[in-house]
């Protein structure tokens, strides 16, 4: 287990204007993700609309968000897909850049046996020396990496963590009782559950906004100032909940445009957020406005 997969990760949005990315959105966005105190960034996930960019676009994101980051933020790389083969080939086009590891999701669509999900992501591991993060997300992939098969992967150390988005607190509380890999929460509503209980970090799509305020939660809980944690998730679900009241990452996309931080397009099969649902987003970054920014410096 790798101490720098903990903490709280962003999984990047991708800025878009006139159907192109906006490199330079993308980067002043990283940017200031790092300079409020994210422990990490992840390029290219579900988040980041990865399905809708193709390989070029990708690499160019990474390299974007890499130069801005200056080895002050460790940068996981995302890898999906439902070919193998064409995965691990993948990493081969992003392996000589420095990267903290991969984020590799579960197959989406074929639905594959747990004995197919082992051989995928050994196969994938196999491409590369670097950490692997599993990625857990079956609302998104139709298929659920079992407990057991975490913990056959976690033997080999260059499993060093997972993304576990799988919508169950036992299914994390598993996974840190019965493997060492790093557990970071991949479901936002669950993420004081999950710290509390022992989690190291999230990966988190609602810390784009205020990840300074993210970044505070998982250091309450790191010291056991529970009722703050508490009183403080509490004015953070709002947010949460909004975010993903409508596909992800629409209502993201559209909080970030309301910031200034980039336009609100997206590539299709996604679509804008709702007017109804910017309404309220509209509201809910008013309150988070109000609270004051925190820096570790204040930590006591």
């Amino acid at each position: 287990m790798l101490t720098s997969l903990h903490g709280i990760w962003v999984p990047l949005v991708t800025p878009m204007h006139h159907g192109e990315i906006d490199l330079s959105r993308l980067q002043h966005l990283a940017a200031g993700l790092v300079k409020q105190g994210a422990h990490g960034l992840v390029v290219c996930g579900t988040t980041g609309e990865a399905p809708q960019l193709d390989l070029a676009e990708q690499g160019a994101a990474l390299a974007a968000v890499l130069e801005v980051a200056h080895k002050r933020c460790p940068v996981l790389m995302g890898i999906g897909g439902s070919d193998t083969y064409a995965a691990a080939s993948r990493v081969l086009q992003f392996d000589d850049m420095e990267l903290a590891g991969y984020l590799v999701s579960t197959p989406a669509y074929v639905r594959p046996s747990q004995e197919g999900l082992l051989r995928h992501f050994e196969t994938i591991a196999a491409s590369t020396s670097r950490p692997i993060v599993l990625y857990n997300v079956p609302a998104r992939t139709g298929v659920n990496l079992e407990l057991a098969t975490a913990a056959r992967l976690a033997r080999r150390p260059q499993f060093a963590a997972i993304k576990e988005a799988g919508g169950r607190l036992c299914q994390i509380t598993g996974l840190l009782e019965q493997t060492p890999l790093a557990v970071l929460c991949g479901d936002d509503a669950l993420l004081l559950s999950a710290l509390i209980g022992g989690g190291h970090g999230a990966i988190s799509a609602s810390a784009h906004i205020r990840v300074d305020l993210f970044v505070q939660l998982y250091e309450l809980v790191e010291q056991q100032r529970l009722p703050e944690a508490r009183e403080l998730f509490a004015r953070l679900l709002p947010l949460i909940q909004l975010m993903f009241s409508e596909p992800n990452p629409a209502p993201l996309k559209a909080a970030l445009a309301m910031q200034g931080l980039l336009r609100d397009e997206l590539r299709l099969p996604m679509t804008p957020a709702t007017n109804a649902c910017k309404a309220r987003i509209a509201t809910v970054l008013e309150a988070l406005d109000a609270i004051p920014v925190y820096t570790a410096a204040e930590a006591i």
